[in-house]
């Protein structure tokens, strides 16, 4: 009895022990602090990873997410779609500029606004956040030289000329004032790195308030926020951060998955994989897998260019393009359509992505290859293709017609030939002799009609 009732309490120690480790990790869980990481160009990729993050953090009831930033800037639809999730979050924000000598360009620098701590590390810097043309062709008339002493003389210029570029600036400059109000930060020099692309190194940004904190690394971070109390959907918070545990959130597949497909590179290699694949697919009917892989490709690329900064006469460049140059495999024009398919194919994709923003380009030597590429598979595979289907056929029963045979036996109308070692049933008009070469001139199911060589020679001669 005795033993049996230290067994029930070891078993109801080990069982509160597990209860008390559980509940433990669960509350390490809610307190702990997410990290997010941005260390690229902002594009759609980035916007999903920031989303499903902070969306992961609510459902964890994190603390406090960091998002540790380096970017160059990125594309104005990304950079907004992150602003909202930040600036709606019920999770308080933090972004850090960090490591020594990362920074927070153009669209990082507003973003950096619109976080409820705004923070960089000693070394880092951010600003240059003037909007760059995105889309549409430039306005011409205007030399590289003229272009640079713009820039130069940007400064004395408090609004561009042009109506267009005026209403971009001012918008942004009403954007990035509205999110500096929000957060009581500078509003002056937020207008300022936008009119002029001023920039500002991390020291210096503190002494203007437009960061809240300078720290060395993420633990430096969260021991200088201990206590501080910030603004969160209208409600003050007093933020509780020092030695609470850092979990990492890194892109899950799909963000990872639009990450590839939304490379301009690979949006553009996937556009023309679908091209191919259905031109080949339309040329021999049936193939089946060239038709699947090039709708495949084809759904993608339309699907990462909706998301891409896309000029629609880039577009149309390329098709046409396309189209000379199978039009010159399937009419021969001593090389006109060709050329003309290549010139429209590069300037087309040199246009494709019309925009300034780094990392949304496409590098020349992708285009170029995939120039010459396309000729050869247009003008001389195609060619090739359609030059043999115009040959004689050199299979089957329609291939006897006009081949020779040697009879048999002696007969007069109908009897047997040998032709390709096969032994054929034959008539004919005129008597034929054993071991007689005849010529095949028509065939009728599988009766061959044939007529000696001989005659046929002298009707040629005659």
């Amino acid at each position: 009895m005795t033993q049996r009732y230290h067994k029930t309490i070891a078993i109801l120690l080990l069982f509160s022990l597990g209860l008390l480790l559980n509940s433990t990790l669960i509350s390490n869980e809610k307190n702990s602090i997410i990290q997010l990481t941005i260390e690229d160009v902002i594009g759609p990729a980035t916007d999903d990873y920031i989303e499903r993050a902070l969306t992961s953090a609510v459902q964890e009831q994190a603390k406090l997410v960091v998002i540790r930033m380096d970017t160059p800037g990125g594309l104005d639809t990304a950079m907004r779609g992150i602003i909202k999730n930040i600036t709606n979050s019920a999770i308080p924000v933090a972004t850090f500029v960090a490591p020594t000598g990362a920074r927070a360009a153009s669209a990082g620098t507003y973003i950096l606004y619109a976080s409820h701590i705004a923070a960089m590390a000693p070394g880092t810097n951010l600003g240059a956040a003037t909007p760059v043309q995105i889309g549409g062709m430039p306005t011409p008339g205007k030399t590289d030289k003229e272009k640079e002493k713009e820039t130069k003389d940007r400064s004395t210029q408090p609004a561009p000329a042009d109506a267009k570029t005026r209403k971009v600036i001012n918008d942004a400059v009403a954007y990035i004032r509205g999110l500096a109000e929000l957060h009581g930060r500078n509003q002056d020099w937020a207008e300022k790195a936008v009119r002029e692309a001023a920039s500002l190194q991390a020291s210096e940004a503190l002494k203007l308030n437009v960061i809240d904190i300078i720290a060395d690394s993420v633990p430096d971070l969260l021991n200088k926020l201990e206590g501080r109390e910030i603004l969160v959907l209208g409600e003050k918070r007093t933020l509780h951060t020092a030695g609470l545990p850092v979990k990492q959130i890194e892109p899950d597949w799909r963000s990872r998955l639009l990450s590839v497909i939304t490379n301009p590179n690979i949006a553009y290699i996937l556009m023309l994989i679908g091209i191919y694949g259905l031109i080949f697919e339309f040329s021999n009917p049936g193939a089946i897998v060239p038709g699947t892989i090039g709708a495949i490709a084809l759904l993608l690329a339309l699907y990462s260019f909706q998301l891409l900064p896309i000029n629609y006469a880039g577009v149309a460049l390329i098709l046409l393009g396309v189209a000379l140059m199978v039009g010159e495999a399937f009419q021969p024009s001593f090389g006109m359509l060709g050329i003309g398919g290549t010139i429209a194919f590069v300037i087309g994709s040199i246009i494709l992505m019309d925009t300034d923003t780094p990392g949304f380009g496409i590098d020349i030597s992708v285009i170029l290859t995939f120039a010459a590429t396309s000729v050869l598979i247009f003008i001389f595979v195609i060619g090739m293709a359609i030059k043999a289907r115009q040959r004689p056929v050199v299979s089957g029963m329609e291939e006897l017609i006009g081949g020779e045979a040697i009879a048999d036996n002696d007969f007069d109308r109908q009897g047997t030939v040998t032709i390709h070692s096969e032994h054929w049933n034959a008539v004919t008009e005129q008597p034929l002799h054993k071991g007689q070469t005849v010529k095949v001139i028509d065939i009728n199911g599988l009766i061959l009609h044939v007529k000696p060589l001989e005659d046929i020679k002298q009707e040629e001669t005659s």
